[in-house]
């Protein structure tokens, strides 16, 4: 039954803050609210994580339900009390727009535990029951782009394109710091390989519509000069361009292998099933979890799907496990403040300039996390999703155009 007396509320909530009671595996309901279903790569990937944490655990398919289709609405806020009154004890939200949403849901139902990706509000709400988690992409974004910057260069050898005509075309769905994040560190994964490349991003204003989004691709092809492409949005409209065209490209969330089998080069993707699994096993064992985490490579929550050796230039596999193996171990930093500027300056010049201060102090960063806007900016690197799981970084690298 959904709780409306406030003072049971608040008993509730602190017995909850307290100790949560162990949950038997056979009586463990978990729920998935997707903004999408499986014919959109990046819902597919969450459906496919989570029944593989639910496998993982012992548990029965039978004990996942899994909403599709769901709205950044009032609609995702229905589901999730929806899953609460049909006895999940977790439930889990995979799109930006739901979590304003979630949160109302978890408010009224302390007994269960929520997470939802790529949020940014969970460290300043308050509530015990209520998590972001995130995973740290843009590693896996410069490795792929590293590739494709490879794939530069072989066009370059073979005299295809001029080193001047490396342009990289990205199809972004929205200019969120997720979205600027993946392009920026796709972006110097490829100049890691090739310094000459520039790239040109269009933004869809749209997560889930494929023809808007090969019309993109196709413009970027055609009118803007590039010659490689990457995105971020959740269709297949992209690859689909780029076969049509010739153009080699890296995808992201799922392998494009099969849809663009002579153009896909690699993609890079979110393994969700560490943290799913955690947060499920945690609320069995009746333990916490963190408020806030983005997981990495070394707990397996960030991979590069199955190269595409037909397209790929010669020697990319071992190259970019070269690359892997750096960033891994930290010898390498995706963000490197010495391998690209801002508005021509450093960024820890461009992070002490009077208008990117007041950007932040306006909300150009999450206030419930940010301290100072050169915080972000130490040790010669921009640290990407330390200070909340969300990406956070926005700075506009020169060499990017917005089209």
């Amino acid at each position: 039954m959904k709780k409306i007396a406030s003072v049971l509320l608040i008993i509730a909530m602190l017995l909850c803050a307290v100790a949560s009671a162990e949950v038997a595996k056979e009586d463990m309901k978990v729920g998935l609210i997707c903004l999408h279903d499986e014919n959109m790569g990046y819902d597919a990937n969450f459906i496919e994580c989570m029944k593989q944490a639910v496998a993982n655990l012992g548990l029965d398919e039978s004990q996942l339900i899994i909403k599709t289709n769901i709205p950044e609405s009032h609609e995702a806020y229905d589901a999730a009390v929806d899953l609460a009154d049909r006895g999940c004890q977790y439930v889990f939200a995979d799109s930006f727009g739901h979590e304003d949403y979630i949160i109302q849901a978890a408010s009224e139902f302390p007994e269960v535990q929520f997470s939802h990706a790529t949020g940014t509000k969970a460290q300043s709400t308050g509530l015990e029951n209520f998590h972001n988690a995130f995973a740290s992409i843009y590693q896996g974004r410069f490795a792929a782009g590293y590739a494709e910057g490879l794939k530069l260069n072989e066009m370059i050898a073979e005299g295809k394109i001029t080193e001047d005509q490396a342009v990289v075309g990205y199809v972004g769905a929205f200019p969120y710091a997720e979205v600027i994040s993946g392009f920026s560190s796709t972006f110097l994964g490829i100049r890691y390989a090739c310094p000459s490349a520039t790239m040109v991003v269009k933004y869809t204003g749209s997560w889930g519509d494929q023809a808007l989004e090969q019309e993109t691709a196709n413009a970027l092809i055609s009118t803007m000069g590039a010659v490689v492409m990457s995105e971020h949005a959740d269709t297949v409209g992209a690859p689909t361009a780029c076969e049509d065209n010739d153009v080699p490209n890296v995808g992201y969330n799922i392998s494009f292998n099969s849809v663009a089998p002579k153009t896909s080069l690699i993609s890079s993707k979110i393994n969700w099933t560490p943290y799913m699994q955690m947060a499920i096993e945690s609320i069995m064992k009746g333990e916490s979890f963190p408020t806030d985490i983005s997981l990495g490579m070394a707990e397996g929550a960030v991979e590069l799907t199955e190269l595409n050796a037909d397209v790929a230039a010669e020697g990319t596999a071992e190259k970019v496990q070269e690359v892997l193996d750096k960033l891994a171990s930290g010898e390498l930093q995706v963000f490197d403040t010495s391998t690209f500027t801002v508005n021509g300056m450093t960024p820890e010049e461009y992070v002490q300039t009077e208008d990117y201060l007041q950007d932040t102090a306006n909300g150009g960063f999450n206030a419930a996390v940010h301290q100072t806007a050169a915080g972000y900016v130490k040790d010669g690197y921009f640290h990407e999703s330390e200070f909340q799981s969300a990406p956070y970084f926005d700075l506009p690298i020169d060499g990017i155009t917005i089209g």
